[in-house]
């Protein structure tokens, strides 16, 4: 499948004329829990030449494409869209930059990038993104008897960030596992955590699970903290005069 995949990016490079700066897996199997039958969603940061951003028009900054019967996602924005987002915390963006498994990539712009999300990060906008995702998620699942585990998982993991954005000054890792590690949880959670993981690695994405009292209380503490006291987080503004001085230097 990898093979598929570069084939497929390369080809997208001719056929939109750009350059792909950052080629990388991002959901489920990037987060650490995919399901033998999970899907590749595949996102990129790519740049036009030089004179496509000195038009008064501005294009469509942003690319979606489906390969395999929709088995392959592959998604992105342009590199001035990019750090647009950046200046905002996005979380999508700063998860896709740390991702563990690469199809393509400028290392120089990779390590670039990353250190520029550190200096920019805002830690009460990523709250916001995250705890928005548990909260959907949460309710989702939390008054049925059984539900999907990936659901789970989704609200699992989103109110795990949440948590360590309070905790920690640093980006959330996009790795749940690299999550796990760096809090100080309750054992018995985290046991608990790997063996669903364990489970969630053997069925299908159509797997129903049910219980998990302990791990739904934590959620839950989870997002009732996060909802306090991430409201008294510091307001962060990204550095615009840094970012415009990476541009030019990427499409230079």
């Amino acid at each position: 499948m990898k093979n598929k995949i570069i084939k497929y990016i390369n080809s997208l490079e001719t056929e939109k004329e750009i350059k792909i700066l950052l080629a990388c897996e991002t959901g489920s199997r990037a987060w650490g829990f995919p399901s033998p039958d999970s899907d590749y969603d595949v996102r990129i940061i790519y740049k036009h030449n030089k004179e496509w951003y000195l038009s008064l028009n501005e294009e469509k900054d942003s690319i979606t494409v489906f390969y395999e019967d929709n088995e392959i996602d592959i998604s992105g924005w342009d590199i001035r869209k990019s750090l647009r987002l950046m200046k905002k915390s996005n979380a999508p963006l700063l998860e896709r930059i740390q991702s563990p498994t690469l199809y393509k990539g400028d290392q120089e712009f990779i390590k670039e990038i990353n250190d520029i999300a550190k200096a920019n990060y805002s830690r009460i906008a990523t709250i916001h993104h995250y705890l928005n995702l548990a909260k959907k998620k949460y309710e989702e699942i939390s008054f049925e008897s059984e539900y999907k585990l990936k659901s789970f998982f989704y609200a699992l993991r989103s109110a795990t960030a949440c948590l360590w954005i309070l905790e920690k000054e640093e980006i959330p890792p996009i790795e749940f596992p690299k999550m796990l590690e760096g809090l100080e949880l309750q054992e018995s959670l985290v046991m608990r955590i790997n063996e669903l993981i364990e489970v969630k690695a053997k069925v299908s994405e159509s797997y129903r699970h049910k219980g998990e009292k302990e791990l739904f209380e934590y959620m839950q503490n989870c997002i009732e903290r996060a909802e306090i006291e991430g409201k008294n987080l510091p307001t962060t503004y990204g550095c615009m005069d840094e970012l415009n001085v990476f541009f030019r230097k990427v499409i230079d």
